[in-house]
């Protein structure tokens, strides 16, 4: 049931990270603050396509 998915930098729209999620749980885009190594600061991930 659970899904690879990819998170991607709002900032700089860079896809960074990959996790999984259980689409029956979480319906909705997951979001996190990561580390980007492209700005080099924490910014919100979001999930992408």
């Amino acid at each position: 049931m659970r899904d690879i998915i990819t998170l991607g930098c709002t900032v700089c729209k860079q896809k960074n990270y990959t996790t999984t999620k259980n689409k029956k749980s979480t319906p909705g885009k997951l979001e996190f603050s990561k580390y980007c190594r492209f700005c080099r600061k924490h910014t919100p991930h979001k999930e992408t396509k």
